[in-house]
């Protein structure tokens, strides 16, 4: 019996990591033994996407696995994110973890940057759907139940009415045609709330909506909190 190398998964808090952490379960070439999120410090929130830190653990909850925060400032140098991101892989390395697995699609100086950073500890980085096309992967997330909601839009590629909406067909037949269905270019970011990778649904509520450091962001909030 061969024993499958322990990986991280790197939990943005959106779809596209939830969903590879659907597919690389279905694969099970990886032991995952928990997420790893940055998370800014000044805000409590999960960088980039916005996602409060209740609304990201709930998540964990749901997918049943571990959460490796890893906290970075507001703003955040890449020398500092670097840092903290070393410290946080020797210590996945010392438990023994060799690989983590990221939801990135096609962007390959990304994915180079990935893995150079990783090998510098050792490690080694993982991509359950690289090069799937995003039209295709975006509906077949939607047919499997996958639900997520718009929290961060970048107003200088995708309209700012797009904040706090629902991932879904509608949603995906009203993008403009030069914006891809992932948000693979940086044109949104979500955060999943349902999907096959989740015990059950999470139980939230769009809140504000509020423009900040040139980007549009909506407060997705659970009820129970």
């Amino acid at each position: 019996m061969t024993t499958r190398p322990k990986a991280l998964l790197s939990w943005s808090s959106g779809k596209d990591s939830a969903y590879s952490l659907h597919v690389a379960r279905q694969e099970h070439a990886y032991e995952i033994v928990g997420l790893l999120t940055t998370v800014t410090s000044n805000y409590g929130r999960v960088s980039m996407h916005g996602v409060r830190e209740s609304v990201l653990e709930e998540q964990a909850g749901r997918v049943g696995l571990p959460l490796m925060k890893v906290s970075i400032p507001s703003p955040c140098s890449n020398a500092e994110y670097e840092a903290a991101m070393q410290r946080a892989m020797n210590d996945a390395r010392e438990r023994g973890i060799t690989h983590v697995l990221f939801g990135d699609l096609y962007l390959e100086d990304i994915r180079s940057y990935r893995e150079a950073n990783l090998a510098r500890v050792g490690m080694q980085a993982g991509f359950p759907i690289w090069g799937r096309n995003t039209h295709e992967l975006a509906h077949e997330m939607v047919s499997l139940g996958l639900r997520a909601i718009l929290t961060c839009v970048d107003p200088k590629r995708l309209p700012a009415t797009f904040a706090g909406r629902t991932f879904d067909r509608e949603l995906l037949r009203d993008l403009p045609p030069d914006v891809d269905p992932c948000g693979e270019n940086g044109e949104f970011h979500t955060c999943v709330v349902a999907g096959p990778m989740f015990s059950a649904p999470l139980d939230v509520v769009v809140g504000e909506v509020v423009e900040r450091d040139g980007f549009v962001f909506a407060d997705v909030m659970s009820r129970a909190s």
